[in-house]
């Protein structure tokens, strides 16, 4: 009996250790992966990767009629978890990439130095290059979101250091959507933000919309 329960208990300790042993955002990718096996992903379409921004846009291909586009933005995502998930990530076989990461890593440490978040950004960039070598590969501007202000900075260098960074590579861009999502005194938009201050209303995808269309093939 006493074995028994000495059993029992080793099973329930080993499973509740792996349950807490599971990583960040490991359900988002095990629901992208049924999605994929309940319906195969399409080939050669655009691959949105990135945080919430693509997460909450559930009706992005009603923005880009004409496109096929494979949404895999898993909300409070960072570069560090497009890293850690690269491989499932890339695992389809899309004409073209599109990333939009970056703002929560600042979220999650403001003392972060834009630098960390660049090479961050240049690490995953590479792991693309690796598996498609030639296919359009473009980043979205990392926007400022008004419940993060003081964290501008930080955000407007890295997005410099990135755009600078992409204009030397092929088959890449740097898609700034920051000036957009300005008034005419070149104040960040409140009205385009939802009530967090941090996601964006449909006005606000519109007008991401019109900066990305010349960019989506």
């Amino acid at each position: 009996m006493k074995k028994m329960l000495s059993a029992f208990l080793l099973l329930t300790f080993a499973f509740f250790f792996s349950q807490e042993k599971k990583p960040m955002f490991w359900q988002d990718i095990q629901n992208f992966k049924k999605q994929d096996q309940e319906t195969a992903p399409p080939k050669n379409a655009i691959l949105l990767i990135g945080s919430s921004s693509f997460t909450k846009w559930t009706d992005v291909a009603d923005y880009f009629p004409g496109k096929t586009i494979i949404n895999r933005g898993f909300g409070g995502s960072r570069l560090t978890d497009l890293n850690y998930y690269a491989e499932d990530l890339l695992n389809y076989q899309p004409k073209q990439i599109i990333i939009y990461c970056g703002e929560n890593d600042f979220a999650d440490n403001d003392q972060l130095k834009a630098h960390v978040v660049v090479e961050r950004f240049k690490t995953f960039y590479q792991k693309i290059r690796t598996r498609f070598p030639n296919i359009e590969v473009d980043y979205i501007s990392i926007k400022y979101s008004p419940s993060r202000e003081k964290l501008w900075p930080q955000m407007k260098e890295a997005n410099k250091k990135i755009a600078a960074f992409m204009r030397k590579q092929p088959n890449a861009e740097f898609i700034d959507i920051t000036k957009v999502m300005q008034d005419a005194s070149g104040n960040v938009r409140k009205d385009l933000f939802v009530e967090d201050m941090l996601h964006m209303t449909p006005e606000g995808y519109k007008l991401w919309t019109s900066i990305m269309n010349p960019y989506m093939q």
